[in-house]
């Protein structure tokens, strides 16, 4: 019986409800804590950005009686040399030298960014990719250590803490005074904004039932992070300098602290560490918010622990290694490795080069986040009438093929390009945001946190490269879109090997997990 009490966890809890106000609670409050996640995992895009700039010129030379600076905005071929005058007897010639007063850099869309506090132009122009791909390597740091930090100490109190941690970095990398302290306090930032945003989700979809999870997944959670996204413009076009910016940033996270004393651990955590009678106490607790009575009994004492022996797996502490110690996890993890590095490089180097497209930066911006909220209902809507895998390859194939066109639009029709860039990135925010959703969906309770967080780790390496894939587009503005349309296209052929798992309850156990199509699960 223990081993059906733990298998049928949500017909157990079935008496709650999908949308008391236990669930409603929860809903919202993981939802809104993705807002400051999306707006901080993006605020590079204006942070970073490297505004229009020439050499300074410390004397006004003149030719012919013309200023040189009056003859080109740029005082110089590019913007990274001036023109020098030179005396030769009676003539005087124009030549090039490097600029070695510095820059001059434009006020016009920005008070300030790192690149102009900094001059992190020419030569020092691979510092500006570097520092984003840093932020990208404390995600990657984060997405491994939180998993295991979360299914060993509890989902709550990781949440929580990374959420301060994320807060008070922000603040104090506001304050940075040098390009590599900003660097370092970067790192950082980027590991608590992706340990508190995987944690939040897994809290909430393991204190949730089948309809409401998929609800808190794609229209609460990742629509939060598209609200966070999308608010990212709207101050950044208000608060044009860089340290204000993450100040502005920073500050609204500090009114969801007081939340602690209304979320409750993960109950599902709670079983498979045995602490029953905790678990009981938090269903109870939602009970009691929802007015429905809860039966005498809920959970039996050793339930947990029982089913574990009876389905032949010992008890003990879950580590990375149960990942891949069955061939069944072992296909999940590869696939999952795969598809969340391809997906995630595609998404955030289609984000990050919006400033790269034609017209005004904060309004694409902008339209690019409307367009991901509007790819998250959609597949919202799609998601109960297509198979998990066919949704997952359509939106990853719609946008590969969308990127790839973009070889054959002409150079003088820049909206014709941007339109096709915009809406193929509707097709990798999607899938994006569903990801999540079918590996929640595939990976035992024992090792969802870290399962989830092997994966966003694997995502971390593409983000990491992404930065340097979007710097090539200096040289080839098409360039980075064939990369990223073909990295699609290949995720989509994979993501077809995923079984589906549409009306299928959450697995606890290593032994629940689904099987991959077209391999052996013995």
């Amino acid at each position: 019986m223990s081993a059906e009490k733990i298998r049928d966890f949500d017909e157990s809890t079935a008496f709650l409800g999908d949308y008391g106000l236990f669930q409603v609670l929860i809903i919202v409050l993981l939802s809104l804590s993705a807002i400051p996640c999306g707006y901080m995992g993006l605020i590079v895009v204006f942070v970073s950005d490297t505004p229009e700039h020439h050499c300074k010129v410390s004397v006004n030379s003149t030719r012919n009686g013309t200023d040189v600076e009056s003859t080109s905005s740029w005082i110089g071929p590019d913007s990274c040399s001036r023109y020098k005058l030179t005396d030769n007897g009676t003539e005087s010639a124009i030549s090039n030298e490097r600029c070695v007063d510095g820059w001059v850099f434009s006020t016009e869309r920005y008070s300030s960014t790192i690149v102009s506090e900094w001059d992190l132009v020419c030569e020092n122009a691979w510092k500006v990719p570097f520092s984003t791909s840093l932020f990208f390597v404390g995600v990657l740091i984060g997405s491994f250590i939180s998993g295991h930090l979360s299914d060993r100490f509890g989902r709550k109190p990781v949440f929580f803490f990374t959420m301060v941690l994320q807060t008070v970095t922000a603040l104090i990398q506001a304050t940075s005074v040098s390009w590599v302290m900003f660097c370092i306090l970067n790192c950082l930032r980027g590991l608590s904004q992706i340990s508190n945003y995987v944690t939040s989700l897994v809290l909430g979809c393991e204190m949730l039932g089948q309809s409401s999870r998929v609800r808190f997944t794609l229209l609460g959670h990742s629509v939060g992070f598209g609200l966070g996204y999308a608010l990212l413009p709207l101050v950044a076009y208000f608060i044009r300098g860089w340290r204000m910016l993450l100040v502005a940033s920073a500050i609204p996270s500090f009114l969801f602290i007081p939340s602690w004393w209304v979320i409750p651990e993960s109950p599902r955590w709670l079983l498979q560490k045995g602490r029953l009678e905790e678990a009981e106490r938090v269903i109870r607790n939602a009970a009691k918010r929802n007015r429905v009575p809860a039966p005498e009994i809920i959970f039996r004492a050793g339930d947990c622990l029982e089913s574990m022996q009876n389905n032949g797996e010992e008890v003990h502490t879950y580590t990375y290694v149960d990942l891949i110690r069955t061939p069944n996890m072992r296909n999940i993890t590869i696939l999952g490795n795969l598809i969340w590095l391809s997906v995630s490089m595609v998404f955030y180097g289609l984000s990050l080069n919006t400033s790269s497209l034609h017209g005004n930066v904060y309004l694409n911006c902008f339209l690019s986040a409307v367009i991901d909220i509007g790819a998250y209902i959609a597949m919202w809507v799609l998601l109960k009438r297509v198979p998990r895998p066919t949704l997952l390859f359509t939106a990853l194939m719609f946008c590969g093929i969308l990127l790839l066109l973009l070889q054959l639009v002409p150079e003088d029709m820049p909206v014709m390009f941007q339109v096709l860039v915009l809406v193929g990135k509707m097709g990798v925010s999607g899938a994006y945001s569903f990801i999540y959703v079918i590996f929640t969906e595939l990976i035992p309770t024992v090792v969802r946190n870290m399962g989830l967080g092997m994966v966003s780790t694997a995502a971390r390496i593409g983000t990491v490269i992404c930065p340097f894939v979007v710097y090539v587009g200096v040289y080839s503005k098409i360039l980075p879109y064939i990369i990223f349309g073909t990295i699609s296209i290949m995720a989509a052929a994979v993501s077809m090997l995923l079984p589906d798992t549409r009306n299928n309850k959450l697995p606890d156990l290593i032994s629940q997990a689904k099987p991959i199509r077209n391999f052996s699960c013995q």
